[in-house]
């Protein structure tokens, strides 16, 4: 930042205030927004990559304005002084309108002196700025949203589930209360105690038959207290560490690791583990996302001919689906094609193979002076930068788009090489009509840059022979209408072509030019000066309007064809996801014959499908479209999640799918080649597309699973506990009395029976990762929630009170009045709660036994060792002092070991607990078994390569 007297001197962002000086070099990002003032190149140029804020690797050229494009060194900064007036802060990337005071003359400011904090400098020394934003008033913080806080649907129904335990809770509370007031209330009367241990003719308030009512409120605060056990608290500490496990497994999977890129999948939050397995509909971005976002130069018509001999993934999906002659040709044509390729190096951007206007074969064409026409037009007119590699001399290109780039290659491997360019002129290596090379140098006079709103770019330049040209290439909706009536005559063959590139998955684009007299250009140049001086909210139509008077009359030369591939995996991984019974909407702004073409080459679009198409041109829908991709995105996706009411998953690679990825349940961002703007916004991060095929239907499935049937058993377990204290409540006549020793009722949660509950949501398995991706259609039990459905809740929640029901009353039964020492003493309180503390560690530990479908030894050493574990601390903790152990005293040393019946009862209790489930388990699974269970079956019976069984099971629906 400059201090002063032209010292510039490191300075932190935060510290930078409005009006600063800043000189930022190579590399750097820019720490605010600034209004560019100079740079090290002599033109006051800059480039700038925006990969952060729109998701384009390509750079952008920005220039200073005039008036201090000298200003290039430290020094010059000593005494300068001016005043910048401009428009409030606001988040539109695209528009700036303010001015330069400097002196007593006014000069314009527009985006293209503009530089966004977050962009970065590239292919430039340095430059210096001024600062005009800070913090939250730059436009890069006023895109930026709070990231949403996300929970999946079952931990929002799994509190509904610790809210209804809570009633429960209260309700037993106050039950007990009320007769708790009764009992006492009515335990002295007429001199008789009817509860005469209690002693309430010398009490406290506890037990005051006076005072029943206050008793009966204290009762309700200690039930309070003693079935607060109901309420699983540990349950949010164990999923937390099941769901970090779950995706430290989804971070170290192999199958989705990238090689090339060496990035594998990366899981930035837990939350939303199981929710990978209820995705309903998913929405893709289409460029990057489904396709590399690498452009390649394949076809072209010129002058009515069609060239170029590739085929494209499109077209030999739409020669199979037409059964078309193309079907059979597709082989003979790309053996062709392969061969050519052999001889010659592959060119990034360049797929093009046609030896009629190859290798200067295109001076041999009937119409040679219109192909050099459409060449020259491909290396001039664009906005891209030169780089030569010192070591090579080859000339590679930095672009803004990379079909802009793929157009300079295209151009220069047919024989016109662009390869230098300057603020004021653009040079080539070109071939004449003689079919001799030379050099030539075009004066560039203006560039009428491409928006979303004009569909193209010109440029205005003039020739060495002195002739102003205007070269201008762009959408054919906007382009055909501007032709001239003598220059349509390779209209009607072009628009043919063009419909048959659309058809074929590849990106059109007309290219035409005109001359332009002096006396025109004059009156066009000074109306676009003073367009562009205007300091106005008005200026963008201004020039757009003056741009337009001229883009008139035009010549069709013909039109670019180029091809954005599918990635590896993505027709194949998309076949899968609809066999599994997800929607897939993909987001696109291709043509609608592109776009249908393209479904059908990635499997979106099936043979068989009802295709119903809605267009509309309202105005509206313009608006709409003008808005952005981000925006539109980003409503499509809260439209598709507010109205269906189910999982919705977004998938996208740029910047631009932020909005999109945020406002979805599930957001999985692409590390691909626009930038780390989508991952750094997503929950899951993946390479290629291809991988949300196993990161849903193996992940998601095991997760959802895992994490349901964990919920599931943790509040089973917890109504088996706090149930057994309920019953033994009611006997004792609601006195308060705790069934179990204090550390055996602490330890429950803790030691007991956390651990097998948290291998289970760590490592159990329904069917195999093979398996899950033979048998899609598995994936629907997450859809449709079959394994946390409330019915399924409500049978294990009824399966853990008729445990503590068969729990409590065989101990009770077997041990109230029943001889257990040799004196014939009977059993007091330490041992009846030991007995019935035993046997629910044997039942809830056994149960675990009985859920689990893929067993580890991990499992096998959680599971008994939690029972013995039990064991183990009731002979430790009993071998303590009385004072310490209290009930717990030695009771299993001395009472409960040597004695047969407490062995006997614990296998009676564990049988007849555990005999409901496994009777039912045993007819569901032999009469009403479900998906998961019947490829059990074709596991167990080495039926899983059958093809008929195995189609017989596909076909078996959920619904």
């Amino acid at each position: 930042m400059h201090q002063s007297d032209g010292i510039f001197e490191p300075t932190k962002w935060m510290d930078l205030k409005v009006g600063d000086i800043v000189k930022v070099e190579k590399d750097e990002f820019f720490p605010a927004d600034l209004i560019l003032l100079s740079s090290s190149y002599e033109e006051a140029i800059c480039y700038v990559e925006t990969m952060n804020l729109d998701g384009e690797t390509n750079l952008k050229l920005k220039q200073a304005s005039d008036v201090t494009s000298s200003l290039h060194d430290d020094a010059s900064f000593q005494d300068f002084k001016a005043t910048i007036r401009c428009e409030d802060p606001n988040a539109n990337l695209y528009s700036f309108v303010g001015s330069l005071e400097l002196g007593d003359e006014q000069y314009p400011l527009s985006p293209q002196q503009l530089l966004l904090r977050d962009s970065k400098l590239r292919n430039t020394d340095y430059i210096f700025g001024v600062v005009i934003f800070t913090g939250r008033d730059t436009k890069v913080i006023q895109n930026s949203t709070e990231p949403p806080s996300k929970r999946s649907k079952i931990e929002k129904r799994m509190d509904n589930i610790v809210y209804f335990l809570f009633a429960v809770l209260v309700g037993l509370s106050i039950i007990g209360s009320i007769f708790f007031g009764i009992e006492t209330r009515e335990d002295l009367e007429n001199g008789k105690m009817r509860r005469w241990y209690l002693r309430p003719d010398d009490t406290t308030i506890y037990y005051n038959p006076k005072r029943a009512a206050v008793a009966a409120i204290l009762q309700f605060l200690t039930a309070l207290m003693l079935y607060s056990y109901l309420i699983p608290i540990s349950l949010y500490v164990s999923i937390e560490i099941v769901k970090v496990l779950q995706s430290i497994f989804i971070n170290q999977d192999l199958h989705m690791y990238h090689e090339e890129t060496d990035k594998p999948a990366h899981a930035r939050t837990s939350n939303l583990n199981e929710e990978l397995g209820q995705v309903d509909t998913i929405l893709s971005d289409k460029t990057g996302t489904l396709t590399c976002n690498s452009m390649e130069f394949i076809k072209c018509s010129i002058a009515g001919t069609s060239y170029g001999h590739g085929i494209t993934e499109v077209e030999r999906a739409l020669a199979w689906r037409k059964g078309s002659p193309l079907a059979r040709e597709v082989p003979e044509i790309n053996g062709q094609v392969e061969e050519f390729k052999k001889e010659k190096p592959l060119v990034k951007g360049f797929n093009f193979v046609d030896e009629r206007i190859m290798n200067g074969n295109w001076l041999n064409e009937p119409h040679g002076d219109v192909i050099q026409k459409f060449l020259r037009l491909l290396a001039i007119c664009h906005t891209a930068i030169p780089e030569v590699d010192e070591e090579t001399g080859r000339i590679s290109y930095e672009a803004e788009s990379p079909d802009e780039a793929a157009f300079v290659v295209a151009a220069r491997e047919l024989g016109f090489e662009f390869y230098e360019r300057t603020q004021t002129s653009i040079s080539l290596y070109e071939f004449d009509l003689s079919g001799k090379k030379v050099e030539r140098s075009y004066k560039l006079l203006n560039i009428l840059e491409f928006s979303s709103s004009r569909k193209r770019m010109s440029v205005i330049l003039q020739n060495e022979e002195g002739k102003l040209l205007l070269l201008c290439k762009g959408a054919d909706s906007v382009m055909f209408e501007r032709l001239a009536k003598n220059g349509q005559e390779f209209a009607e063959q072009t628009k043919e072509h063009i419909e048959e590139y659309a058809d074929a998955g590849l990106r059109t684009l007309v290219l035409a030019y005109r001359e332009i007299n002096e006396e025109e250009y004059v009156e066009f140049n000074e109306k676009f000066m003073e367009a562009k001086n205007i300091v106005s909210a008005d200026r963008e139509e201004m020039i757009e309007e003056v741009a337009e008077s001229i883009e008139r009359d035009l010549i069709l030369l013909g039109a670019t064809a180029v091809e954005d591939k599918l990635q590896n995996g993505v027709p194949e991984c998309i076949d899968k996801l609809a066999q599994a019974g997800i929607k897939i909407w993909v987001l696109t702004g291709d043509k609608m014959e592109t776009a249908i073409n393209i479904g059908f080459a990635c499997s979106l679009l099936r043979q068989g499908m009802k295709q119903i198409i809605i267009n509309s041109d309202t105005p509206e829908n313009k608006a709409l479209e003008k808005s952005g991709d981000k925006t539109t995105a980003a409503a499509v996706t809260r439209l598709v999640k507010t109205k269906t009411r189910s999982t919705t998953l977004a998938i996208g690679d740029g910047a631009n799918d932020v909005g999109m990825l945020q406002e979805a349940d599930i957001g999985v961002g692409i590390s691909g080649v626009e930038g780390m703007q989508a991952v750094m916004s997503s929950d899951i991060a993946i390479a290629q597309f291809r991988f949300l095929e196993r990161l849903l239907l193996v992940h998601g499935h095991w997760c959802y699973r895992r994490i349901s049937s964990m919920i599931c058993y943790f509040f089973y377990k917890n109504i088996v506990f706090g149930f057994t204290l309920f019953f033994y409540e009611i006997y004792a006549s609601f006195s308060g009395q705790a069934l179990y020793n204090d550390w055996f009722l602490s330890f429950y949660n803790v030691f007991f029976t956390a651990l097998p509950v948290i291998a289970l949501g760590v490592f159990d398995q329904d069917v195999s990762s093979r398996l899950c991706l033979k048998f899609p259609l598995l994936y629907q039990e997450g859809i449709q929630n079959v394994l946390f459905s409330w019915l399924r809740i409500a049978a294990w929640a009824f399966n853990g009170v008729l445990s503590a029901t068969v729990i409590f009353f065989f101990c009770i039964r077997a041990m109230q009045h029943q001889a257990f020492r040799k004196g014939g003493e009977v059993v007091g309180l330490e041992i009846l709660g030991t007995t019935m503390y035993t046997c629910v560690v044997w039942v809830v530990n056994c149960q675990m036994t009985l859920s689990i479908s893929y067993f580890t030894y991990i499992q096998h050493l959680f599971i008994w060792g939690s029972i013995i574990l039990w064991y183990i601390f009731l002979m430790a903790y009993g071998a303590m002092a009385p004072s310490i152990s209290t009930t717990a005293y030695k009771v299993f040393i001395e009472s409960c070991a040597p004695a047969g019946m407490y062995w006997l009862l614990t296998l009676l209790v564990l049988v007849s607990s555990l005999l409901p489930y496994f009777i039912y388990s045993a007819i569901q699974v032999r009469f009403f078994p479900s998906y998961h269970q019947m490829i059990q079956w074709i596991r167990s019976d080495g039926q899983s390569d059958d093809p008929e069984y195995c189609h017989m099971v596909r076909q078996r629906s959920l619904r």
